[in-house]
């Protein structure tokens, strides 16, 4: 007995997991579109239905939504040329050949995205059959039915918002980044081979690569917070998050062109330190107090909470001031040394430079003209493509102000 009960128990402990949460949401939508076509078509097994409930319903309202209507159509275009090519011919070799071609042109015209191959497996079914026009129209009438229950499935039992795991990707890969520096910064003042260099060099290159996989989980949280009905905030969680990962994105980018300096700064001194100990002293505090930063900047994009968000912001501001502290010193040492020894000086100048990039694009006051910029440019961007939404949400809020709507 308890062998049979652990999958269960796992599957509940993973009950978060958008593999889970997918598997039970299609499993449970794919049934009930079936009981559904059922007791509605008069095929004695409307799979269509299930089919197409099974497709349509996704992790997202929005993507339910929008894969619901491109199906749909794909089935109703596919099943329109099939009953046309039956009218005037049977099923052989070269009308099944014209049928998928005429139907895959035909999907690339309606605008069904990814289900033009739909298309042409809905004609396909359908010239395939002996009695055409009864089971053309049962085969849309399931497909209408699968689409509706895959899309009120979710109206009913709106899907989970995926801003916590977009934060924890993001927050992840900042701790990676944040590691790298305090590892940067830990080698500086000693003899570093190029071979350890390089190695961090290509740290740097496997950390930006996998932003990508960042991205689709934070593309994830972004779908999910469109039209859900549980979520007030939806634009200012999106912008919030993706203008955090630009950023992250752009120091992860300056992170690397400074593991490639610190890489070519190691074959020019393969006998001796990167830097004389007072200044590797002075550099190592900075990187450090970086890495903190990078950190903190995280934590305040992916923070809900308004007093965990004044504590991290209070904390990024900190590693902050300390670190540009620290970088005016590291650089007053280095113009020192370089006045004394001016050997690979353009490097020295470029890692001044990289670290300056990365402390701008932390900076709390951008950050602010950024976020407010984007705001501005969705909302925007929103009224243009939806108007009859942005009256409908404005008259809403309205009703709320006078008290005469919900809180």
């Amino acid at each position: 007995m308890p062998d049979v009960l652990d999958p269960l128990a796992g599957l509940v402990k993973r009950r978060k997991d958008p593999v889970v949460v997918q598997t039970l949401r299609a499993t449970a939508a794919a049934t009930i579109a079936y009981v559904v076509a059922l007791q509605l078509s008069s095929e004695p097994a409307p799979l269509t239905a299930p089919l197409t409930a099974l497709l349509v319903v996704q992790v997202t309202l929005y993507a339910t939504i929008t894969t619901g209507v491109r199906r749909v159509n794909a089935v109703v275009v596919g099943v329109i040329i099939a009953i046309g090519f039956s009218a005037l011919v049977g099923l052989t070799w070269w009308s099944l050949g014209l049928i998928i071609l005429v139907a895959l042109t035909v999907g690339n015209f309606v605008r069904v995205s990814e289900f033009v191959v739909e298309v042409a497996i809905s004609a396909m079914l359908v010239l395939g059959v002996t009695r055409v026009g009864a089971t053309a129209w049962d085969r849309v009438l399931e497909t209408l039915i699968g689409a509706g229950v895959g899309l009120a499935f979710n109206l009913l039992f709106a899907p989970p918002v995926w801003v916590e795991t977009a934060g924890e990707s993001i927050e992840d890969l900042a701790r990676r980044m944040r590691r790298l520096l305090l590892h940067i910064g830990e080698e500086l003042g000693g003899h570093t081979p190029v071979e350890r260099a390089a190695a961090r060099l290509h740290e740097a290159r496997r950390l930006d690569q996998d932003i990508a996989q960042v991205d689709g989980a934070l593309r994830q949280a972004e779908d999910s917070l469109r039209l859900n009905p549980r979520v007030k905030e939806g634009l200012l969680y999106r912008v919030v998050l993706r203008t955090g990962l630009d950023t992250l994105e752009i120091c992860m980018v300056v992170l690397r062109v400074m593991a490639r300096t610190l890489t070519d700064l190691a074959k020019k001194r393969t006998d001796e330190p990167l830097f004389p100990p007072d200044v590797a002293t002075g550099l190592e505090d900075l990187f450090v107090h970086l890495a903190s930063a990078v950190e903190s900047f995280a934590v305040l994009v992916t923070t809900q909470v308004s007093a965990n968000a004044e504590e991290a912001e209070s904390r990024l501001a900190s590693e902050l001031t300390k670190a540009h502290a620290s970088r005016d010193q590291a650089a007053h040492a280095l113009l020192q040394r370089v006045q004394q020894h001016p050997r690979q000086w353009q490097l020295h100048g470029a890692l001044l430079a990289e670290i300056d990039r990365i402390l701008d694009e932390l900076d709390m006051e951008q950050r602010s003209i950024r976020l407010m910029e984007e705001l501005d440019r969705s909302a925007r961007e929103q009224r243009e493509r939806y108007p009859l939404l942005h009256k409908l949400q404005r008259r809403l809020r309205e009703r709320r102000a006078k008290g005469g709507g919900p809180a």
